[in-house]
């Protein structure tokens, strides 16, 4: 997979700018604030219509313009494929592949497939967890790119089986049994059974998907460490199943909801379900997380991010693009080494640095410098 050249109109700090790549190894060069984390989040965009750094489309449009724009050129193994992004202040974006119209957003998705490691990522590992949430979900999205919609789908049941509940709240109703009374029971019945439907879609594929990255991931903790230390990557999901048939999943969260309809009541929320999962990293018996110094915290990142490159080349059966966000200035000697070692000419990198003394010579002697400064790109 090779990306060859990338346009930006009215994205972000970008009024008009146009790249092509010439190489595998492409370093933005540049002070903070000047855009170069932005290039990074167009082609993660390009990948999985999401951005680490926004949630809202707004802030991906220049200042006071209509809308914003990405166009790429990618190769791959299969075919050759020039995309488009618009991304209107107000309104869908509308999505191309070699200029016809995409109507639905996951056939635009797994045509680039990108691994991004920014220095944020830190709190992958001691942060909340709708991070190790979202690393999950972004993960599943490329390797099956129908799971955009599934997600979608579910959040979308959550958010008005919520309501629902935010409603019987505020009629006074408070356990239950008042709720059998009303015709509102009938409702969120239906609604109990979206859920549990939904939600084993979502809990049976990151458990699939955790088992199959957690063998990659201890080779690369193991490696990177010295063979010091364990590395155990375990699903905690919100409802215990005691397999993982979609019948036992369902019933599973049924049974939880029952249990739980009275407290969900009170508090007009939803209890139940994988937006409530837990993903949990475990170093030598230590949860991470509450235990792991921050040595440990970043090679355990780095080892995470090294597992995905592997576990996404061998499904889609191609190299993803790996971005580099800052993260050299986050590295020791010694795990910069490993990362660029580990790499080698495979992967197509792009790194964004505020400095060059980072590098070894030989990686400037073979990478495409380009300087970003105030939204303006400088080869």
């Amino acid at each position: 997979m090779f990306l060859e050249q990338l346009n930006l109109q009215h994205f972000r700090n970008y009024i008009q700018e146009e790249i092509k790549f010439t190489n595998n190894k492409i370093i933005l060069l540049g002070d903070n604030a000047q855009g170069k984390s932005n290039i990074l989040e167009s082609v993660e965009l390009l990948s999985t219509l999401k951005s680490h750094r926004s949630t809202k489309d707004l802030e991906l449009v220049y200042k006071d313009r209509f809308f914003g724009q990405i166009k790429a050129t990618v190769q791959t193994k299969y075919a050759d494929y020039d995309l488009s992004i618009t991304i209107p202040t107000k309104g869908k974006k509308e999505l191309k592949i070699n200029q016809e119209k995409v109507k639905r957003n996951f056939d635009f998705l797994g045509l680039i497939n990108t691994v991004l490691f920014s220095s944020l990522d830190i709190d992958l590992v001691r942060g909340a967890p709708e991070y190790r949430r979202n690393w999950v979900d972004n993960l599943l999205i490329q390797l099956e790119p129908i799971y955009y919609q599934l997600i979608k789908n579910y959040y979308h049941i959550l958010k008005q089986r919520n309501a629902l509940l935010k409603q019987i709240k505020k009629m006074g109703i408070n356990t239950a049994e008042h709720l059998q009374q009303d015709l509102r029971a009938i409702e969120l019945e239906l609604w109990d059974k979206k859920l549990a439907e939904a939600g084993s879609r979502i809990s049976r594929r990151r458990a699939r998907v955790l088992n199959k990255i957690e063998p990659l991931a201890k080779f690369w903790h193991n490696q990177i460490s010295n063979k010091t230390e364990k590395l155990i990557i375990r699903y905690a999901p919100n409802i215990y199943s005691e397999n993982d048939s979609p019948e036992s999943v369902q019933n599973a969260i049924k049974a939880e909801i029952e249990q739980k309809k009275t407290a969900e009541i009170n508090l007009g929320n939803t209890l139940v379900g994988p937006h409530r999962d837990e993903i949990e990293f475990i170093i030598n018996s230590d949860i991470a997380r509450n235990y792991g110094s921050q040595g440990q915290q970043r090679t355990l990142v780095l080892a995470l991010k090294l597992a995905e490159l592997q576990l996404i080349e061998q499904i889609v059966g191609e190299p993803p693009l790996l971005l580099l966000d800052d993260v050299m200035a986050e590295l020791d000697l010694n795990r910069q080494r490993q990362l660029l070692d580990s790499l080698g000419d495979r992967f197509q990198t792009i790194i964004t640095t505020t400095h060059l003394n980072y590098f070894e010579t030989n990686l400037l002697n073979q990478a495409q410098i380009i300087k970003v400064q105030g939204g303006k790109l400088y080869f």
